[in-house]
């Protein structure tokens, strides 16, 4: 058959014109690797979560998902690359509550608005925190840590001022009637030596790195900040159990690309997100690590943009309890 010079243009025209289409476009994105900044030096939280998510992202979506750490000023410093980076999908950052929700509170000038500047793509789960006792204390539950707390000293350590479980333990401070004296340490890493050794009464942590430690006899978790109890330390009783009311806290991960990023280009970030959540490979994993996953609500836009605005007021009202002012 004799095809025209006329109907060649035009077969031209309507191919061009629907490979333009929302649909089209999101069928091809993406097509080249997709780079994770984690905002933290390798080896927490935050960074095992990314490896084990990437991988699965990598299966789903047919690319390369590199997790890059870029660390420094309590995640700052990568969160603001992100927000710097072209608004195109392949740069996306792995966020948790220092650079989302704690950093605004406690940097005095955040060279971004981690609200406006960041676009939720879905949020992957968290790490409850749970309050951890050295062997030789004197108390076996929480409620006879606070009884302990009215005659002695407890010194508690937290990963830093400002960081989420320093914000955490003063909640639970005001919550629970407690007096457990705040004593900063450089990074959540650097105060376990001198809780295993008995130097240090007690911490505030995330269940992922106190419970290898509790398995081991080398310390004891007293209570978990959830809602319910963990299905790999069932025998932790929560704080809620332990009679403080609706306390809950964690360390969160999730998923945000900068703002003005396409909606096609999320919304295909999402699906992969989802996805990978459901992979038994990437599941099991998380769920060793002691993370819960995300329910299929916050694992959208929409859910993660809820749960950070309500973390967002949660961390606000924290740092006015504690006194901290921004620096």
């Amino acid at each position: 058959m004799t095809v025209t010079r006329r109907a060649f243009a035009l077969r031209c025209a309507v191919l061009l014109t629907a490979a333009s289409t929302p649909l089209a476009r999101a069928a091809a994105f993406p097509d080249r690797p997709l780079h994770l900044i984690v905002p933290f030096a390798p080896g927490g939280n935050v960074d095992t979560t990314a490896r084990v998510v990437s991988a699965g992202l990598t299966q789903v979506l047919g690319v390369s998902a590199v997790v890059e750490n870029k660390p420094g000023a309590g995640g700052s410093i990568g969160a603001d690359m992100v927000v710097r980076a072209a608004p195109d999908g392949y740069t996306l950052l792995v966020a948790s509550n220092g650079p989302m929700t704690v950093n605004p509170f406690v940097q005095a000038h955040l060279p971004y608005d981690p609200l406006r500047d960041l676009a939720p793509v879905g949020m992957i789960g968290d790490v409850p925190h749970v309050l951890v006792v050295t062997p030789g204390l004197p108390a076996r539950t929480f409620t006879e840590l606070v009884a302990l707390s009215r005659k002695r000293r407890i010194n508690t350590g937290t990963s830093g001022v400002g960081s989420a479980t320093h914000l955490s333990l003063m909640r639970l401070n005001t919550a629970s009637g407690a007096d457990l004296v705040h004593v900063p340490y450089r990074g959540g890493g650097a105060l376990i030596p001198d809780l295993v050794g008995g130097t240090l009464d007690a911490t505030m942590t995330e269940l992922s790195t106190a419970l290898p430690l509790h398995r081991a006899g080398k310390v004891r978790i007293l209570a978990v900040a959830a809602a319910r109890r963990s299905a790999i330390a069932a025998d932790i009783p929560t704080f809620i159990e332990s009679g403080v009311k609706d306390f809950t806290a964690s360390s969160y991960v999730g998923l945000l690309v900068p703002a003005r990023t396409p909606p096609d280009a999320v919304a295909r970030l999402q699906q992969g997100l989802a996805a990978s959540l459901e992979m038994p490979s990437v599941a099991d994993k998380l769920r060793d690590s002691g993370l819960e996953t995300a329910t299929a609500a916050q694992r959208t836009p929409a859910g993660f943009a809820d749960f950070l605005r309500v973390e967002y007021q949660r961390s606000k009202a924290a740092a006015e309890l504690a006194g901290i002012k921004p620096e």
